[in-house]
Formats: structure tokens, sequence, C-alpha cells
């Protein structure tokens, strides 16, 4: 079994900054686990790491697809698994770093078969959504799976359709969720989660997107609204619909900037509790010691 160290936590928590300097000390390679990253031409928005971090340690899995593609779990598991291989096969330790649960969970633990997507299903439940409102859909959820809607939030409207899907194709999304938690590892991995205290990261979340702003956000969605003149594309990271509500003069630019704000604080807040749900973590408060660390990845 392939040895992995996997670095995850919240956004804006430090991620890259460690999965980097373990990968220095460790002879690692970085492989990304951020659904976000994979998007080319999406660099300010979604926090990628800059060219200097990516000159620090060879990256994988960046600007892997273009805005609008489809990405999954399972294509992001193909890919990861064949550059696991490749670097172990140069003697190298991988690295995985990233903060979406899914593909974590995948990764680790095999991607559970469900129903595929349905899209003329979802327009209907998110067309459903905006004319009742997101809580009606969790409503219906906790009427046929009361498991899966006590996990989902009311207002996470991406998550309430993909749990609809799976119960109209004839599975419970807790059920689903069950087999996730008692597969088997596909990996012998040391996963460690860093753990800012909740003021802290939502400082830093903040200033971040301050930073996003200010530093190219708005010009990567003058770009999108160039490339896509009738629409952009659906599911953008966070930020780019905002950004260019702002563009088209639709949204104050401090109002876009506060709405982005509130989003990353609870994508961090889902984030975290998808990895406390997770086996074998190691939850890490910053700053980390790393000479600590890469001592006990090196005792695995």
């Amino acid at each position: 079994m392939i040895r992995i160290c996997v670095v995850a936590g919240p956004t804006a928590s430090g991620k890259t900054s460690l999965a980097i300097a373990l990968a220095r000390r460790l002879g690692g390679e970085i492989v990304n686990a951020d659904s976000q990253q994979v998007y080319r031409g999406l660099d300010v928005g979604t926090a990628k790491p800059s060219p200097e971090e990516r000159a620090a340690a060879p990256h994988h899995l960046l600007d892997v697809v273009e805005p609008g593609e489809g990405m999954d779990a399972a294509r992001f598991v193909g890919l990861a698994d064949r550059a696991i291989v490749e670097i172990a096969g140069r003697g190298r330790l991988p690295v995985v770093a990233g903060g979406t649960g899914l593909y974590l969970r995948a990764l680790l633990h095999g991607v559970v078969e469900a129903p595929g997507r349905d899209p003329a299903l979802r327009a209907r439940l998110e067309e459903e959504a905006a004319r009742l409102g997101r809580p009606a859909l969790h409503a219906r959820l906790a009427a046929l799976d009361p498991a899966a809607a006590a996990r989902i939030r009311p207002n996470d409207l991406v998550r309430i359709v993909r749990a609809l899907e799976i119960a109209a194709g004839g599975r419970l999304p807790s059920e689903l969720h069950a087999a996730h938690a008692f597969a088997a590892d596909r990996y012998d991995a040391v996963l460690v989660a860093l753990d800012p205290p909740r003021a802290a990261l939502h400082a830093r979340i903040d200033a971040r997107v301050r930073e996003m702003f200010a530093g190219g956000l708005l010009e990567e969605a003058r770009a999108l609204l160039a490339r896509f003149p009738g629409a952009l594309p659906p599911k953008l990271p966070i930020g780019y619909p905002e950004a260019a509500a702002c563009l088209r003069g639709e949204l104050a630019i401090e109002e876009a900037i506060r709405r982005v704000q509130v989003a990353h604080r609870r994508y961090a807040r889902r984030q975290i509790v998808w990895l406390r749900a997770e086996r074998g973590v190691e939850w890490l408060a910053p700053p980390a010691d790393v000479e600590a660390l890469a001592r006990r990845v090196e005792r695995r």
C-alpha cells in the first residue's frame, strides 16, 4: 500500500504553506485536492499556489479543466491515483493538500456507486428552490431521508439537490454515507488537518477576500464574462459570480466583498464538519511544528 501524507483543513488555514514545507523536508510532491483549483484561469479567486510556491515543490492536478467543464470525485480520484503512483515510483512522497472533503474521502476510501447526474431533475429542483425557498427542498429531503437531512444545512442547495437526485435514483444518501464510513483504506495515509481558532480563521478569510478583490479577482471575472457573454458557467468558485455582478453594475464592491466573506466562512464551517467525520484525523493548531510532523510521517 502506497504511503501518503494528507494536509487538510478549512480555507485560509495555511494548508498550502504546510504542504510545501513538508514536501521540501521529506522529498515530496504535492497533489492538489481542492475542487476549485483544478480550473484553468481561476487563480486569484481560488487562492491557487503562486508561481513561487509551485517552484518550491512540484504540484499536480492544478489547471486540469476549463471553467464549466465537468469534474467530480470519481474523475478526481482517477487523476490523483495516477499522480500518486508516478510520484511514489520516483521514490518521492505524495503530499495530498486540499480541503474538499468529498475528494479526500473518495481518494482515501473509494468512490461509492451512486445514481448518475440528472440535468433535467436538477433544473426542476433548482427552479423549485428559487420559487419556494431552499428550506422547502430540505424539508422534502428530511421526509425521505432524515439522517441525510440532519447532515445538510437547509441553505446548502448543492448538497440538497444532489441528495434528492440520489434518492430519486433509488438509493438513500445516508446509505452511501455509511458505505464510505466503513470502506477499507486505499492508502497508508497520515492525515493531518489544521484547526485555527475560529476568530483567527474568520479574520484570515476576511482579509484574504479583500486581497482577492484588490489583486486580480475582478480581472479574472472580466475574462470569464468575455469568454461566456451569454451566461457564466454554473457552479463557479465562490467570488466569481459576485465579482461579475460588480462588473455588470448589479452589485456594489463592498457588498460583494461582504457576501464573499460570508460565503467563505460558511464554506470553512462545512469543511470542518466533513473532516470531523473522517477517521484518523490528527488536528493541528497553527503554526504547525513542521519538523516534529515530518518525523512522525517518517516513522510511519
